[in-house]
Order: structure tokens, then sequence, then C-alpha cells
């Protein structure tokens, strides 16, 4: 067998190399997690070359410059997940948004592409690199590729689980260049952190009402869910387990101290099973290195409704952007404005419901101000035309604002609007109430 390093030398190339690959019409991917900066620049750099490359970026971090308008005759872009970086595209409709099945799974994950861009580490003493802090769906998305680029970056993290590819699946290797480049990102979504407000608190206290001792816990993205643990939401609470596509601020101390040890889990106990981790410091990320506590999985499975529902005692916290008084809700639009993509928050209602013991928990502040300023409930009668429902109304549990808790699952329409109305602001309780009767009773 040849030795991989040889093998690994033969492939080395200049990011100005890996560009010159890309032809126009090319389908080109990155996978999902942070991209290769100094491959996608390069590309960019290629703007007078290049026509009708269709670039499939699932969640800007970068901006290449092939955001703003005017490039869309070179490079045709389409999104999974809108970000800070991206935003304004998607605003204008200059580019495409793929829609995920609970399994991940989407058009440009599926076929075949021309080329599929990642980064990686060096390779270890055997051949095999890590994907780092991101792994996704990464290894399926190599395997449908013509060609594969990868970026090498050393500082990336190495862990246990499928987290790993060889030289042997990789067609060329860029060292990585070290950029004053920063990605347009805060949160794990990719949006401007912001101090932590009063409210945020109160959600905080009412979640943590619904969690107990011994549960397997699931947090998605939002700018709440993820402050919910430095806000003090599993104090006091012990043995937790974690089943979750990431890790927010606060989850890897907790794992350090012994707060989350999975002890009682029943599937992958004693285990952190994520398809990423994030939101912690240098000093937290360096812990999980090579710490077998932490066991990366292809997030086909780790969506798999099935293997949600494994865990018993599963506890879904995810966020909504609205809700209707029948209890069907959104994450990912108001009315035909797309502000994100529905992530795993689909499957986790689903495998919440279905895990013995099991609980789903939708946070959303009570209200949000328009552009020009006023104050607008986030429940409301109905929700606008053109609003994706991201979960339906037979599959939410609990919701919760800074006014309290609302216990939907098994309930009437009737129960459900007052429910829902007994947690909203008190400046808009009196027209929903009204509302509710006109929609509800005779």
């Amino acid at each position: 067998m040849r030795d991989w390093r040889e093998e690994f030398e033969r492939k080395l190339i200049t990011a100005e190399e890996a560009a010159q690959k890309v032809k126009p019409g090319d389908t080109v991917s990155f996978t999902l997690g942070r991209e290769a900066f100094s491959i996608g620049l390069a590309i960019a750099a290629r703007i007078g070359d290049l026509r009708d490359v269709k670039v499939f970026q699932p969640f800007p971090g970068y901006d290449f410059g092939w955001y703003d308008l005017g490039w869309e005759e070179f490079f045709q872009i389409t999104l999974l997940m809108p970000t800070a970086a991206s935003q304004q595209m998607v605003d204008d409709r200059r580019c495409d948004i793929e829609i995920n099945d609970i399994l991940c799974w989407s058009e440009s994950t599926r076929r075949e592409s021309d080329i599929v861009i990642t980064e990686v580490s060096s390779p270890d003493d055997k051949g095999f690199c890590s994907f780092g802090a991101a792994l996704w769906n990464k290894r399926k998305h190599i395997k449908n590729a013509k060609l594969v680029l990868a970026e090498i970056n050393d500082r990336l993290i190495r862990t246990f689980g499928d987290n790993f590819v060889h030289v042997s699946e990789i067609d060329y290797f860029v060292p990585h260049q070290a950029s004053d480049a920063v990605v347009a990102s805060g949160s794990l979504g990719g949006r401007e952190v912001k101090k932590p407000a009063p409210y945020m608190k109160d959600i905080t206290g009412y979640v943590s009402e619904l969690i107990r001792d011994g549960d397997t816990v699931q947090i998605g993205i939002g700018r709440v869910t993820e402050r919910l643990v430095e806000l003090g939401l599993f104090d006091g609470r012990c043995e937790l387990g974690w089943y979750s596509e990431a890790t927010p601020p606060g989850i890897i101390r907790l794992v350090r101290e012994g707060v989350i040890n999975g002890k009682r889990k029943n599937f992958f106990p004693g285990k952190v099973v994520v398809t990423t981790l994030g939101g912690a410091t240098k000093e937290d990320m360096d812990w999980a290195s090579s710490n077998p506590l932490f066991w990366m999985v292809d997030v086909e499975f780790l969506w798999d409704v099935r293997n949600i529902a494994a865990n018993d005692n599963m506890v879904a916290i995810n966020q909504a952007l609205a809700i209707d008084l029948s209890g069907q809700l959104s994450a990912e639009t108001l009315g035909y404005r797309i502000l994100s993509g529905s992530g795993g928050q689909t499957a986790f209602a689903y495998g919440a419901l279905l895990s013995k013991g099991g609980r789903g928990i939708t946070i959303l502040p009570s209200t949000a101000r328009t552009n020009d300023g006023k104050l607008t409930s986030r429940i409301v009668p109905s929700l606008q035309p053109g609003t994706a429902v991201t979960v339906t109304r037979n599959c939410v549990d609990n919701v919760v604002t800074e006014y309290g808790i609302a216990r939907l699952r098994g309930k009437s329409l009737r129960k459900r609007a007052e429910e829902l109305i007994a947690i909203v602001h008190p400046d808009f309780r009196a027209e929903l109430r009204e509302a509710a009767q006109r929609l509800y009773w005779p």
C-alpha cells in the first residue's frame, strides 16, 4: 500500500491552483461549518474569468464578496440557512434557499457536485484528518463529489466519533493562510451577540421549571436559547445528558464540572453526543479536543427521529419567531421574509414527544419591534400569509415567554388559546381574547 505521506505531499497545491480547478458552469459546494477561507477567496478573485458558477454555501460565515449586488452573473448562490453575511441577499431574493428535510437532506447534499470544498486538520500518523469542531454531513457530502478540495487548518481540534476523513479521500490539499478576515458571526447562528435583555432571565426561570435531574437535553440555535445556560438554566440540576446539534455557551463548562455527565442516559451513556462543538472559550475547546466524553456523529444520525426518541427523558428546547393561537409555530419566516432555516427543530419536536418521559419546549420573547419601532406581539391569532410552519400544532408541547408557560399538548383549540393568551404581553391580551372569541366561539 502506498505510504499516505507521499500521497499527501503529491496532493498539496496553492489556493490559486485550487481555484483554477473551477470551470464556468461548475457546481461548487462548501460543506456545512466554517468555510475554507483561502480557497473561497481565491475562487472569488476569479470573478472576471468565471461565469454561471453555481455555489452552494449552506451556512455563510465569511463574506467572499459574492453576496453583493452585481455578482449574480458570475456566481449563482444557494443557501441552506441565512446568516448575517447573507441576509441582505436573501431579502433581495438574489439567491435560492434549499429546504432540508428532517434528516438534513437537501438537493445539494444529495446530488453529485463538480467540486466540494471543506476544511480539515493536518493528517495524524495514520493519515486521518479531522473536520475539527463541525462534522455535520461532511463525510457524505465528500462522497458525492467529483473533486474534493480541502484546506488544512492546524488549529482544528480532533474528536472521537465519526469526525475524520483519510488523505486518500481528498483530491487536493491547500495550506490555510492566516488572515485578518473575521467570520461574520457571534452567536452560533451567525448573528450579533448582544447583552442579555432582562426578559431572557425570566424565560430561563420558567424553562428551568420544566427540567428534571437526569434529563437528556437539546438546545437549538437562537438569540435567547443560546443564553439560557449562562443565565442559570441548569442551576441546581445534576446528572444531565446531552444530545444536540451543538454546544451553546456554558455547556462544555458544565461537562467539565460534572453537571452534564450522561450518567442516566440510556442511549450513548456517558457521552456528549453532538455534530458540532462551539460557543466555548479556547480553554474549553482545548479540553474537549481528543476527549472521549465528546462523541461527534453525522447530522443525519443525530436528527433521526428514532434516535432522538431513543433517549429517555429527552427535552428539546428551541426558539420560534411567532406562534398562532392554535399552536402552529414558525422558526423560519415572518410572512415571506426568510430569516432562518428549520435546522433540527422539527425532528427534535417529534423525537421529544416520542421519547419516554420526553418534553418539547418552545421559547420566544412575547414581543418584537417592527422596522418603524412599533411593538408587536409574537403570539398572534393566525400566522401571516407566506409564513412557513416549522412545527405543526399537533407536535407543539410547552411554550414559554417571559410571562409564563403555556402547556398545549393534548388540549383543545379553546384551551390552547387561553393558555397562550396567559403568556402574552399584557398590552395585547385584550385584543387576542377578542380574536380568540371570533375564531373559536360562536
